[in-house]
């Protein structure tokens, strides 16, 4: 019975350790995607004025060191003056108000074909009906591992 249990205890031994063995061909990855506005077609840059009724291209570019996943852009009101931690620049802002018809935009998109560079360009147009004044932009990337970065700018719709 000791020869059973004891064999059956190294067997077991040995089978951990094979299981937990690294495997050194994995290369896993640790890095986030990038995304970046500063460049000339880069849109909107901090503190732009948008127009109502005015269609704009929404461009930014974003890279991986693998493969990007997808992206997202959220355009939502400030009128509370709150701010997020990767905001790019901060800009005048006007007084604190209550939403009546703020514009609300999410949109996501896959990136197919495991790129490690793209452009995003997305043409957007400011509705007549919305509440002027401030808001975020506010761009997203994940690649396929799930790693995210993220950037926001202030911009101001008016009249």
């Amino acid at each position: 019975m000791k020869k059973i249990n004891l064999g059956l205890i190294m067997s077991l031994v040995l089978i951990l350790v094979a299981s937990c063995s690294s495997d050194d061909s994995i290369d896993k990855d640790t890095t986030k995607p990038e995304i970046t506005i500063n460049y000339n077609e880069g849109f909107p840059q901090g503190c732009a004025l948008l127009e109502k009724g005015e269609t704009y291209n929404f461009r930014a570019k974003v890279t991986d060191n693998k493969a990007l996943a997808s992206y997202s852009i959220d355009i939502h009101h400030n009128f509370d003056h709150h701010t997020h931690d990767d905001q790019i620049t901060e800009c005048d802002l006007e007084d604190i108000k209550q939403a009546i018809n703020p514009l609300i935009l999410m949109r996501n998109y896959s990136i197919e074909n495991e790129l490690t560079s793209y452009e995003i360009n997305i043409p957007i147009t400011i509705p007549n009906d919305i509440d002027t004044g401030d808001y975020h932009c506010a761009y997203s990337v994940t690649d396929e591992t799930g790693w995210q970065a993220r950037t926001s700018i202030d911009i101001k719709i008016i009249e």
